[in-house]
């Protein structure tokens, strides 16, 4: 029998705690509505991926329809597809005619800007001198670093981004003490944010390998490059399950200085597979 995540009452707590903030990342492919309306009860909150290749209009399009079906959704808006001011605008009007009150922006993987705005810092600035309806913001954070960019750039990144936002939701991590040191030291300078700390749903190779065929070669190259370990890791003959990462959190969480709020899941669309987890954790606090 595997050994359970949470073994004492404390552990028991600080899990449950993590699992009340809980969301799903998905990817706007055709088959998501459907996977999300049969597999998903609507009190879990969700994140909508945007792709260069594909451009914003499927994400767009599917939060909304998520929204209408009773979710809480936050489509992604990487800085980088975004034109500039007109069509943030636009943009913006369409949420909030649909009623969505929560984004989540990002720099994004386009190797070269749409228009104006080069990084996140440069949509939420213009966001917030356009106005906005938007109850909570999220923004990048990368505990394990960025395969592109210095950890002291990424770090004032976010220390600039954190004033216009209102939680950080990671990119993956497969370290727990590597969360609990990050999230000690950017708080330790300044940054108080709630984080929901990113880490795959259980995913199997296979699935792994169906998405990057969907994503297209040159997506799928830039989106395990951004992962300098997630390579090995995922592409194992038995898939992934997050199980030692997510022990590593309850068991140290309550003592450290980490805003860990709660938990950023990576579905890859297997949704199945993601709530049948969350569920088999939900038990684990009883």
């Amino acid at each position: 029998m595997a050994k359970p995540i949470a073994a004492t009452d404390a552990e028991k707590q600080a899990l449950a705690k993590l699992l009340s903030h809980i969301g799903y990342e998905i990817m706007p492919f055709k088959s998501a509505k459907d996977k999300v309306l049969a597999e998903v009860p609507t009190d879990v909150p969700l994140t909508v991926t945007a792709t260069g290749g594909k451009g914003l209009e499927p994400t767009l399009e599917l939060a909304i329809l998520l929204h209408q079906q009773g979710y809480t959704v936050a489509p992604h808006l990487p800085a980088r597809l975004v034109t500039g001011a007109e069509e943030l605008d636009r943009i913006v009007t369409r949420l909030e005619s649909a009623e969505i009150r929560r984004v989540f922006i990002i720099a994004g993987d386009a190797e070269e800007s749409a228009g104006e705005f080069h990084g996140a810092l440069d949509l939420l600035k213009a966001l917030e001198r356009r106005g906005h309806h938007f109850e909570n913001i999220g923004i990048g954070g990368y505990p394990e670093g960025h395969a592109f960019f210095p950890t002291e750039d990424i770090d004032q990144a976010l220390r600039d981004k954190a004033p216009y936002a209102d939680r950080i939701l990671t990119q993956i991590c497969f370290s727990a003490d590597t969360f609990l040191t990050w999230g000690e030291r950017v708080r330790s300078e300044g940054v108080d944010l709630p984080i929901y700390a990113g880490m795959p749903g259980p995913v199997s190779r296979q699935k792994l390998m169906r998405i990057s065929a969907s994503l297209g070669l040159g997506q799928s190259a830039s989106f395990l490059k951004k992962q300098q370990n997630m390579l090995w890791k995922f592409f194992s003959p038995s898939g992934y399950k997050p199980t030692k990462l997510l022990r590593g959190l309850v068991q140290n969480l309550a003592g450290s200085e980490a805003n860990i709020a709660g938990l950023h899941i990576f579905t890859f669309n297997d949704l199945a597979a993601a709530e049948q987890w969350r569920r088999d954790l939900i038990a684990q606090t009883r």
